[in-house]
């Protein structure tokens, strides 16, 4: 299993930063479920701060440079984007993003679902 903690490079540190997004994600659901369930009105408090500066708004910065990095097309771009506002759409993201050839050397050889070669299997 790879080091999830290696940000040598522009891939990895997205990686990491997409799954710490979703990671931030689940605390502030389960906060949720506190506030609006059992009633204690400060349990976002927290976990909500969190997720929006440390999870949200890294993975945003992340997410631009990495697109600058690896030269994304804007779709891939807004994709990448679009995703951090579902719960736990950055990992889907970033799997989609490694098997079709968009995140360098974390990228899956073989063939795309359209039957094309990826970007990394191209030598």
């Amino acid at each position: 299993m790879a080091n999830i903690l290696d940000v040598s490079t522009a891939a990895k540190r997205f990686r990491l930063v997409a799954l710490w997004e979703a990671v931030t994600w689940a605390a502030l659901l389960v906060a949720m479920f506190f506030k609006w369930v059992l009633g204690y009105e400060e349990a976002i408090r927290i976990p909500g701060m969190v997720h929006g500066i440390a999870g949200f708004m890294l993975y945003v910065v992340v997410t631009l440079v990495t697109a600058w990095s690896l030269k994304w097309d804007v779709k891939t771009l807004l994709l990448a984007l679009v995703s951090s506002v579902p719960p736990f759409m950055t990992i889907w993201f970033e799997r989609w993003a490694a098997r079709n050839g968009r995140l360098g050397e974390l990228s899956v050889p073989g063939p795309s679902a359209a039957g094309e070669p990826t970007p990394s299997s191209v030598r």
